[in-house]
This record gives structure tokens, C-alpha cells and sequence, in this order.
């Protein structure tokens, strides 16, 4: 009887995506561990070029490697079969539901590669994994941090401890956007360019509030108040006015936090009884969408004045 199996990756990532795999051979496989997220179409391999040959990456068998193994003569079949199970297989997947002959099955089951099919198509079920394999693979970190949405951005609230990031969130909740975690930030690195913010499995989406203690952000303010996970576009750092410091007012030197070798926008947020600071957040995500549209407002100022002080001078 088919067994339906779900590898421990399609798990372990948190997206629950349904990959729809059979497992038809090689159960005593399943408990080998993946090491590398990249995969490997192993055509070359069975047609006998073996000097490059990725025998320790998931084996994703299309359309082509099977119509290949389809007209083997059966000696043949043998010996490509017997060369390709010599290396020591991570696991063997077929996609459009080709189903590998019994021979194939056969020496699976005695060298303990786990052998799957699926009904995606190779296209289809390659971008899945991969997207998969990258999430779990992802270098990660964890930041002491609020991570809020707020107008789509991703806006990662940093600070000393009782600065004011948990009461800046809740008053951004009040106003409609979202929180994604508080206290603690999971930060992974999706790509050279990406970096994804998701709340921790304990913490979910409670928040501290000091005077107030503990409360669950979604079951006072709604599901449509939180999520799982966000892109960090933006780093707001909050602190305490201090009057000897000189603080940034005209916004045209691009300042930057560094996550993950990746370098994020940063804005330093000065806190004093008597500023909005939920307001300012808002307007900083505003600004930032702005800015990946390719308009900066300070800039434009800056040019205007000097194209003024030009024609005066001329």
C-alpha cells in the first residue's frame, strides 16, 4: 500500500505547504539528513558523466531523465543503475507521477535512498522546494526588537529596554497596522537582499506592557492585527532625548543598520514626553515607500535650493 509521507523539510520551514510526495521505496532512507539546499537533475549522471556528479543533494528526476531510463536496454539498465546507486544518494524524486521500474525500486530499497514521486510538474515542484529548502536553510538570528507592519513596510522598532517600543506598537495596532513579534525577533536571510522577520513559537503574539503585564495582541484587537512573518525594510531606533546630542533634521545622509551582512535603512527616533511617536512611524514608512519609488523628498529640497541659489548668483 502507498504510503503519503511529508520529509521533515516541508515541516520544519513553518509554511505547512502541502508538497503532495508518495513515498514507493527506500523507507529506510528517510532518516538520512539533508545538508545542502540546492538540488540536482542527475541526467548527466545516468548517462554516464560522473565527474561532477552532486550525489549528496535531493535527485529530481523530470520528464527527461525518465523517458532516458525507459529505453535502457535491460543489461544496460543494470550497469547505469548499479553506477548511479554506488555513490551514497541522499533521496530520489520523480515528478508529472513517472514512476521508476522495479529494478530501480529494487536497488533503492537495498542501498536505503528513499525514492518518492509527485504529481507537480518539474517547474512547479523544483520552485517549491527550493523556496523551502532557502527557508530552512537561511542563516538566522534573533534580535531583542519589536517588528511591526505598518502601510506594508516591515519596520523593526529597536531600543533599550523600557524605551518605549511595546507601547509605540500598541498605539500602531490601535491605528490599524500590525504586529509581528514583540520582545524577540527571528531574523532570517532569505536571500543577498532579503531579510524576514517571524515571531517566536512561545512568544506568538503576546505583548508586555509595563503596568499593565501580559496580553494577546490578536484576541483584543483581531487576526487582521498580526502576522506569522514580514520583510525588514525599515530599523527605527528609539532613545531617549538627550539635549547634548545632535540629532538628524534634514534627513540626506542615508544612515544603516547591518543584519546578516545585509545593510537596512535606519532612522534614530529621539523619545520625549510630548512627541508622537506611533505618528513619526507612520510618516517613516510613508517616506520609505516613497524612497523605493525612487522619490526623496530631502533630496528634492536639497536640489531646489541649489538650483534657487544658482540663479540668484547668476
Amino acid at each position: 500500500m502507498k504510503k503519503q509521507v511529508y520529509v521533515n523539510i516541508f515541516l520544519e520551514t513553518g509554511l505547512r505547504v502541502d508538497p503532495r510526495i508518495t513515498l514507493i521505496a527506500g523507507e529506510s532512507g528517510l532518516s538520512k539528513e539533508i545538508k545542502i539546499s540546492e538540488m540536482n537533475r542527475p541526467g548527466l549522471a545516468l548517462a554516464g558523466f560522473y565527474d561532477f556528479f552532486a550525489y549528496d543533494r535531493i535527485q529530481i528526476f523530470g520528464l527527461g531523465e525518465a523517458a532516458y531510463m525507459k529505453q535502457l536496454p535491460p543489461e544496460q539498465k543494470r550497469n547505469v543503475y548499479e553506477k548511479f546507486f554506488s555513490y551514497d544518494i541522499l533521496c530520489c524524486i520523480f515528478t508529472h507521477s513517472e514512476r521508476p521500474d522495479e529494478l530501480f525500486c529494487k536497488m533503492a530499497d537495498e542501498n536505503g535512498v528513499s525514492v518518492f514521486v509527485t504529481e507537480r510538474k518539474t517547474t512547479n515542484f523544483v520552485g517549491l522546494l527550493t523556496h523551502l529548502l532557502y527557508n530552512l536553510f537561511a542563516p538566522a538570528i534573533s534580535v531583542h526588537a519589536t517588528l511591526v507592519e505598518v502601510f506594508g513596510i516591515g519596520i523593526m522598532l529597536m531600543g533599550k529596554s523600557g524605551v518605549g517600543k511595546s507601547e509605540c506598537a500598541l498605539e500602531l495596532l490601535e491605528r490599524g497596522h500590525k504586529l509581528v513579534a514583540d520582545d524577540v525577533v527571528e531574523i532570517k536571510k532569505v536571500d543577498e537582499v532579503l531579510l524576514v522577520g517571524n515571531r517566536t513559537d512561545i512568544l506568538k503574539h503576546y505583548m508586555e506592557i509595563r503596568g499593565l503585564g501580559i496580553i494577546n495582541v490578536q484576541d483584543i484587537f483581531g487576526i487582521r492585527s498580526v502576522r506569522n512573518k514580514k520583510r525588514i525594510e525599515l530599523v527605527a531606533s528609539l532613545e531617549e532625548w538627550d539635549d547634548t546630542k545632535e540629532y538628524e533634521r534634514l534627513g540626506l545622509d542615508e544612515n544603516t543598520y547591518p543584519i546578516l551582512d545585509i545593510k537596512l535603512p535606519l532612522i534614530t527616533v529621539p523619545v520625549r514626553p510630548g512627541r508622537n511617536i506611533p505618528v513619526i512611524i507612520e510618516a517613516a514608512a510613508l517616506n520609505q515607500h516613497l524612497k523605493k519609488l525612487g522619490i526623496n523628498s530631502a533630496q528634492q529640497l536639497d536640489e531646489r535650493l541649489k538650483n534657487l541659489m544658482e540663479k540668484k548668483n547668476g
